[in-house]
């Protein structure tokens, strides 16, 4: 089954993309994207949606 994840920027905290992630047996993702508030590649987190 899939969900979807957002992915927040761990600088600024300003969740920027949605990813859809396999639920079942998965770690939490972690991975480098731009953050447009920062204006650079920063890591991004991902988060639930509330």
């Amino acid at each position: 089954m899939r969900e979807y994840v957002w992915l927040e920027c761990t600088v600024c905290h300003a969740r920027n993309y949605r990813t859809p992630k396999e639920t079942r047996g998965a770690d939490r993702l972690e991975l480098k994207k731009f953050c447009r508030k920062e204006r650079k590649h920063t890591p991004h987190k991902e988060t639930r949606k509330k």
